[in-house]
């Protein structure tokens, strides 16, 4: 029955591109709204707004957004500790962003002084290019969160301290956002001491028990050399589509009638409702999500509900043996983590939930705080667009890092 929802929801999705890319349809008189990016919803709300490009090893193009000051504040001038925001799978930096500067974490930590740097992993909408490969082939998109973490996150922090002076950085990040700090720290020690305090919202790593009917699809996909494994790598999963994304936005916003239908597709993925959600942030995020990503991310996630380990990339016996010397993929170890990390987690969470997180805790001697959320109807999404996350999750983190910098 799970399987059926799975297959009939992805379907939906599916028809909906395709019906929305069909439409002809008159621009004035559905008003359709005009596609803001991260500075520009920035500079909205009277803060100053910077756009970076890091290149990669591998060379992909990532933008970092930049908020180095609060205009609240005083002494403008003044150097400050940087602070690196990293978002989930199909998302992008307007995660951080989306309930405005009373509420999201970004702009709360400007308010408090830190130099705020927003990541888009490869991908994304915000980086979407590569010097040496072009977007359409599919060598563009044979990636996974392993190198998004190794590789991508790695140029982020060096760029940061680079760009800043600053010696080590603060992280945050969210469900992805907390997958690929742990596959960077646990793979490239040397990054550690990197980190001034790492901030793990939703911590994802360990799917033993997800309760999310889209782990039934890990059947299918996440049998490495098997069909549909083969068929669905190394390609953009849920293409990005600037017609599709303006037209559901905007019939989202303006039909009452779409309204909670719209929300409901987004907030599915997150499970168990949204007795917590604010709308309205829901709708600023259904502007620009979702974000774009690889297939391979969603395989590789898929393969860990089945072989419940936190572990790297299974590509078959043969090509493990030729990459890893060895017929399975390696485990992440999580002990080698020494830098000052904070997790932060829920009980309704469907994807990665309490239990996942007691294996995760068990596994990391060095974690600082295990919080809990009190609140026993807290999902996977409110930690970004939750009506009360500022007093349950943003004013912890903010308080922990001004702490660390005795601000």
């Amino acid at each position: 029955m799970k399987f059926n929802i799975v297959l009939l929801a992805t379907g939906l999705l599916l028809a909906m591109a395709t019906v929305a890319t069909a439409i002809t349809f008159d621009e004035e008189r559905l008003a359709l709204k005009q596609f803001v990016t991260s500075e520009e919803r920035i500079r909205s709300h009277g803060y100053p707004a910077e756009s970076h490009t890091v290149e990669t090893s591998d060379g992909y193009l990532l933008t970092l957004f930049r908020i180095p000051y609060s205009h609240k504040l005083k002494n403008q001038r003044a150097k400050r500790p940087a602070f690196l925001l990293q978002h989930g799978l199909f998302s992008n930096s307007d995660c951080w962003l989306s309930s405005g500067p009373d509420h999201s974490l970004a702009y709360l930590l400007a308010d408090a002084g830190f130099d705020v740097w927003l990541g888009n992993a490869r991908g994304n909408i915000y980086s979407r290019a590569n010097s040496q490969i072009t977007l359409n082939s599919p060598k563009f998109w044979k990636f996974s969160w392993h190198e998004i973490g190794t590789i991508d996150i790695a140029a982020m922090i060096d760029y940061i301290r680079n760009f800043t002076g600053e010696q080590a950085v603060h992280y945050a990040g969210h469900s992805q956002g907390t997958t690929v700090y742990l596959a960077l720290m646990s793979t490239r020690k040397e990054y550690n001491p990197k980190i001034k305090t790492a901030h793990l919202l939703a911590p994802c790593a360990f799917f033993n028990h997800g309760r999310h009917p889209i782990f039934q699809l890990g059947a299918l996909v996440g049998t490495p050399g098997g069909l549909w494994n083969s068929i669905l790598e190394d390609m953009e999963l849920m293409p990005k589509n600037q017609l599709v994304n303006r037209i559901a936005d905007t019939l989202c916003g303006q039909q009452p009638n779409l309204g909670k239908q719209c929300k409901d597709v987004v907030l599915w993925y997150a499970g168990d409702g949204y007795r917590n959600t604010n709308l309205t942030s829901m709708q600023v995020l259904i502007e620009t999500h979702p974000g774009g990503s690889s297939s391979n991310q969603g395989i590789h996630y898929l393969q860990l509900t089945k072989s419940h380990k936190f572990r790297q990339f299974d590509y078959g016996t043969k090509k493990n043996q030729q990459i890893y010397k060895q017929d399975t993929p390696p485990d992440y170890d999580l002990s080698k983590i020494t830098a000052r990390t904070y997790s932060y987690s829920s009980a309704n969470d469907a994807l990665c939930g309490p239990r996942d997180v007691d294996t995760l805790v068990e596994n990391m001697p060095y974690l600082v705080e295990d919080y809990r959320v009190p609140d026993p109807t807290w999902n996977h999404m409110d930690f970004i667009v939750a009506n009360k996350m500022r007093e349950v999750i943003n004013d912890r983190v903010v308080r922990a890092a001004k702490t660390y910098e005795r601000m």
